[in-house]
C-alpha cells in the first residue's frame, strides 16, 4: 500500500484501537506478518530480534519497536501521517523492557497470533502482571470486511491468476513431469503480475485425488485429468487463489464427463447462493447437497471455501458449523471438489466478494473441463 493511502491505514489503526478497547484489551502487540501489513502497509520479518507494534486501546501513543539494523526496511511507511513513532534498539539493549516502558500498567495484552514464543515469553517476563491473550480475534473482525482498496487489489490478483490459467496449454501436455510444468507455471505467475508464486499444485491422474498434492516427478500422460491450483500475492500484498481442472486429450476414465458436470453444478449453485445475510455454513451446504445427491458425498473431503486477503487462508471459513452471516466486503473462495482415490480428482475454485445485493466473482476463466491436446 502506498503512502497516498495513509488515510486508509490511519482509519484501520483507529478501528483496531476501538476494537481492542471493546474486547477489554489494553494494547495490541503486533509482530511482523499480515496483521502488521494490514495496520501499517508494510511488514518485515521476525527473527531472534524483537520487532513489535505497540498499539494501545484508546488514545495512547503507538510505537513500532524495531532493531536499528532492520529499520531501513520500514522506510516506506508514513509514520508521521499514521501517528506512529519509530523506536529502535541495538544489540545489547533489552527490547522487551522498551516495550514494557511504553505500556504503563496494563491488565490485559493481546499478542499477535504469529508472534514467536521467544518473544511472547520475553514480553510476559517484562510485563508479568498482564494477562496475555491473542490479537487474532480482535483483528479478524476488521480484516474480514475488506475496504475498497483491498477489494481492488484482490481484483488485480484475480485477473493476474486468470491470465496464467489462460496460458496453460503452453506448459501442460503429455510427456512432461508435474515438476517441470510447475516450474513454468511459477515463472508465469510472476510474469503476469504477482510478486511471487506462493503455491503451485499440479495433480495429474491419481495425484489429482489428493487435494493438497503439490508436484512430483510423475510424467503426465494422454488421458490424464489434471488439477491445477495456483496463487500468490500482488504488490499490495493481497493474494490470488484459483483452481481449474484440465484433461490431456479425451479422459481415459469414462465417468469423467458426468462426474465433472456434478462438480460444475455444485460450484455454480454455491456461488449463486452468496448474498448478504446468508450464513457461511449454508453456502457450504449448497455445494455439499449437490455432490451428495449425486452419490459423491464421501468424495468431497474438505470445506467449500476460505477467506482470502493478506493471507491465502483467513476468515471467514465456508464450512459446516460456521454460522457467521456473510457481509458486503467479505472475500472467500468457493471450491468444491470430487476426489476418487487411485484414479483422478477435480476441483473448481473462484474467489468471490460479497456485494450489497449479491456476489462478484474475481475469477472468470471457463469452468468447463478444459481439454488440451493429448
Amino acid at each position: 500500500m502506498s503512502t497516498k493511502d495513509s488515510s486508509a491505514l490511519r482509519a484501520r489503526l483507529d478501528r483496531a484501537r476501538t476494537a481492542a478497547g471493546a474486547a477489554g484489551v489494553d494494547a495490541l502487540l503486533i509482530a511482523p506478518g499480515s496483521d502488521l501489513w494490514y495496520l501499517l502497509g508494510g511488514s518485515g520479518h521476525s527473527f531472534e530480534r524483537l520487532t513489535c507494534l505497540v498499539l494501545p486501546a484508546g488514545e495512547g501513543p503507538a510505537v513500532l519497536v524495531v532493531p536499528r539494523l532492520e529499520a531501513p526496511g520500514y522506510d516506506a511507511i508514513p509514520f508521521d501521517e499514521l501517528g506512529v513513532e519509530l523506536a529502535t534498539w541495538v544489540d545489547g539493549e533489552d527490547p522487551y523492557a522498551l516495550v514494557a516502558g511504553r505500556l504503563g500498567r496494563p491488565a490485559r495484552l493481546a499478542v499477535a497470533d504469529v508472534m514467536p514464543a521467544l518473544h511472547v515469553l520475553g514480553l510476559r517476563a517484562a510485563v508479568p502482571s498482564a494477562e496475555q491473550t491473542l490479537a487474532g480475534p480482535v483483528l479478524r473482525e476488521l480484516r474480514m470486511r475488506k475496504d475498497d482498496l483491498e477489494i481492488e487489489a484482490l481484483r488485480r490478483a484475480g485477473a493476474a491468476i486468470d491470465r496464467v490459467h489462460a496460458r496453460m496449454a503452453e506448459w501442460l501436455r503429455a510427456g512432461r513431469t508435474e515438476a517441470a510444468i510447475a516450474a513454468d507455471i511459477t515463472a508465469a505467475i510472476v510474469e503476469e503480475g504477482h510478486v511471487r508464486a506462493d503455491f503451485v499444485i499440479v495433480g495429474s491422474g491419481p495425484n489429482g485425488a489428493s487435494p493438497h498434492h503439490t508436484v512430483s516427478e510423475r510424467v503426465v500422460e494422454s488421458g490424464d485429468v489434471v488439477v491445477i491450483d495456483i496463487g500468490g500475492p500482488v504488490a499490495e500484498g493481497y493474494n490470488s487463489d484459483s483452481t481449474r481442472t484440465y484433461s490431456i486429450g479425451t479422459p481415459r476414465d469414462t465417468d469423467v464427463a458426468q462426474t465433472y458436470a456434478v462438480l460444475q453444478e455444485a460450484q455454480r449453485a454455491a456461488v449463486d447462493s452468496v448474498r448478504p445475510g446468508v450464513r457461511a455454513e449454508d453456502v457450504d451446504a449448497v455445494a455439499r447437497k449437490v455432490i451428495a445427491e449425486a452419490g459423491f458425498g464421501p468424495n468431497f473431503i474438505h470445506r467449500t471455501g476460505h477467506g482470502i486477503g493478506l493471507d491465502v487462508h483467513e476468515d471467514p471459513y465456508i464450512v459446516s458449523g460456521n454460522r457467521i452471516a456473510v457481509e458486503p466486503g467479505m472475500a472467500f473462495s468457493v471450491e468444491p471438489g470430487i476426489y476418487l482415490p487411485g484414479r483422478w480428482g477435480a476441483r473448481i475454485e473462484d474467489i468471490v466478494v460479497v456485494t450489497p445485493d449479491g456476489v462478484e466473482s474475481l475469477n472468470n476463466q471457463p469452468h468447463e473441463l478444459v481439454m488440451l491436446p493429448g
